[in-house]
């Protein structure tokens, strides 16, 4: 069954801006070991906290990339950057509605006939 896994980063004193940059280096990885859809969010009001979330057709495929060694590396490389425990949640996907963006309007150009009007110069300009 699909899911989604929530990962609660909190990064330790002074080091939300490089946990930052690091997530959102991290975030595409998971596509490579199918996920479908991945976000990142930030606390507006405590800068760290993030909020990380990565949709899986199944369980299976979020393990393999939670135990890959792009994951065990980059945990090991920022561990002194996010507080420990880091425990992630899976949660089945019963429901998920989506607002579909209306097709742009397609701008009409009209194109108008104009009269050219040729003027001959003097004959006494050079």
């Amino acid at each position: 069954m699909a899911g989604v896994v929530h990962i609660p980063w909190y990064a330790t004193l002074f080091r939300h801006e490089r946990l930052a940059a690091a997530l959102t280096e991290l975030a595409p990885l998971a596509l490579k070991y199918g996920a479908t859809e991945v976000q990142l969010h930030q606390s507006r009001d405590d800068r760290y906290r993030f909020d990380h979330m990565c949709w899986f057709e199944s369980r299976a495929d979020w393990e393999r990339f939670w135990e890959s060694d792009e994951l065990i590396r980059f945990r090991a490389r920022y561990s002194g950057q996010y507080q420990v425990p880091l425990l992630y949640v899976w949660q089945d996907v019963l429901a998920r509605v989506q607002v579909e963006p209306e097709p742009e309007a397609v701008a009409v150009v009209e194109v108008v006939e104009t009269e050219v009007v040729v003027v001959e110069k003097p004959a006494d300009a050079a």
